[in-house]
């Protein structure tokens, strides 16, 4: 558990950093939200199209990857049926799928993989599901649900609503030419991997900075909609990946451990970073982001236990 805890060290020590910054008022009271648009922006794309330009895309039709998507799948339409039973609303109901599905698969997922599970390559087909498929669902529909007032969603700006986003632009760029097998070369990757490496911590210091003069979790207006992310992101999903895997694909030892070990990963920092661009969900997405990182540990102590 090595790994665990130094990912889990890393990430708390970013995000007291920017809490710090919050309490001192160091970078004004837009800080946050600088920190949020460079990181949507600017960072991200960047990152994104530096991880996917040389992705190995063979790796979406493996049978660990069904299992995760599988999962994924069942608890977001899960929290979509009781966000729609409540009547939450699109912008709280979408940031709340995604909360209970999108794990944290990079600055804790990579960490996992290589300390717990041995292999760095065992998250890479969940980090390009949740790349090229599920944020760009969640984030067109957060992209037609902040339209203007009076416009109507037709066809055509449905399916251009991706292409009017920063982050599933440095998606499909860096598909793309993974696509075409062509490597980049340094000097022309140089700048992306620079900007690209203040993509996390911009993200971990604007979430510490909302930390401050915030309320104890789970007591806010969206306490149901933060309880049932938080069960299906720490709970549902992994128990939901056990079972698919090991009774559905038949995946067994490390190959079961694995697919329920990333289920269990917390929500990733950046689904924040959403919720502040498209105003809606922010206090439910940083009390689920806070929470589910919060109770990862001890779930993960769990699964080792019992499938280690």
């Amino acid at each position: 558990m090595t790994g665990v805890v130094i990912g889990f060290g890393v990430i708390a020590s970013i995000v007291a950093l920017g809490y710090v910054l919050g309490r001192l008022d160091l970078l004004g009271s837009n800080g946050r939200q600088v920190l949020t648009n460079l990181a949507f922006y600017v960072a991200t794309p960047a990152l994104l199209f530096e991880i996917l330009s040389g992705a190995d895309l063979s790796v979406l039709v493996d049978a660990p990857l069904l299992v995760s998507a599988l999962s994924m799948a069942f608890v977001g339409v899960l929290f979509a049926a009781v966000g729609a039973l409540r009547r939450w609303g699109v912008g709280t109901t979408t940031m709340g799928a995604l909360c209970a599905t999108y794990v944290n698969s990079g600055n804790l997922g990579i960490p996992v993989s290589v300390y717990v599970l041995g292999d760095a390559s065992l998250i890479a087909p969940v980090l390009l599901f949740q790349l090229i498929v599920l944020g760009p669902i969640g984030l067109t529909i957060l992209d037609l649900r902040g339209r203007e007032p009076g416009t109507r969603n037709g066809p055509l700006r449905i399916l251009a609503a991706p292409l009017r986003n920063p982050v599933v632009i440095g998606c499909l760029a860096g598909v793309a030419v993974a696509a075409t097998g062509w490597a980049v070369p340094d000097p022309l990757m140089q700048p992306f991997e620079l900007v690209g490496s203040m993509s996390v911590p911009a993200v971990l210091l604007a979430f510490g900075i909302s930390l401050h003069g915030s309320p104890v979790p789970g007591r806010g207006p969206e306490r149901g909609a933060v309880v049932l992310a938080v069960l299906l992101k720490c709970l549902v999903q992994p128990a939901v990946a056990w079972a698919l895997g090991a009774f559905v694909f038949g995946l067994q030892g490390t190959g079961l451990f694995a697919v329920v070990v990333i289920a269990a990963l917390p929500t990733a920092q950046n689904m924040y970073t959403y919720a502040v661009l498209y105003r809606t969900a922010q206090e439910m997405t940083r009390e689920t982001v806070l929470l589910t990182t919060f109770l990862t540990l001890p779930v993960l102590v769990a699964i080792a236990y019992l499938l280690g």
